[in-house]
């Protein structure tokens, strides 16, 4: 019986410390991450618009392209998500790629009804802020402080997507 005592210590005290460990592990990555770029765009009603209107939003920037299969897959589900949380501090901009026609974006934008800002990046710069997005769908979201809390190449898992985002809104 005295020797289980010990083991019993032990195991608090290794307990105890891997807690301590993942606590700081944790507000370490919390201090590393990287703060989303500023950017300036105008969406596609002609309203100019940059990303110090996101602060105190949880923000998903998606980058796409109609001629990206994956990208007009994963349009429905952008829309239900951000129907979901919209009136709860989230919002979704969908910034076209350089090489997609203006045109087409704007009329699968009215086809489609969506409901988020969509910008168009002639230029590439948006793009390029954030890290120099070529491959579609790429998107990012972002914490009410302005990090890139995840990052996602192709279409993301929406049942795991909506989690964060729900525990990302509940977040002061």
């Amino acid at each position: 019986m005295k020797t289980r005592l010990p083991i019993r210590r032990i195991a608090l005290a290794l307990l105890l410390a891997l807690s301590a460990a993942a606590v700081l592990l944790f507000q370490q990555q919390a201090s590393l991450r990287e703060k989303a770029p500023a950017v300036d765009y105008v969406l596609l009603n002609g309203a100019s618009a940059d990303s110090s209107q996101w602060a105190g939003k949880v923000m998903l920037v998606n980058f796409w392209a109609t001629s990206c299969t994956a990208c007009v897959h994963e349009m429905p589900q952008l829309i239900t998500l951000h129907e979901k949380f919209k009136h709860r501090g989230f919002d979704i901009l969908a910034v076209s790629m350089s090489y997609d026609p203006p045109a087409l974006v704007a009329e699968f934008a009215t086809r489609r009804k969506l409901p988020f800002g969509v910008a168009i990046d002639s230029s590439g710069m948006i793009a390029k802020r954030f890290g120099d997005v070529r491959l579609t769908p790429t998107t990012m979201l972002i914490n009410k402080h302005g990090e890139i809390v995840q990052r996602y190449l192709g279409v993301p898992d929406f049942a795991a997507l909506e989690s964060v985002v729900e525990s990302l809104l509940t977040q002061s």
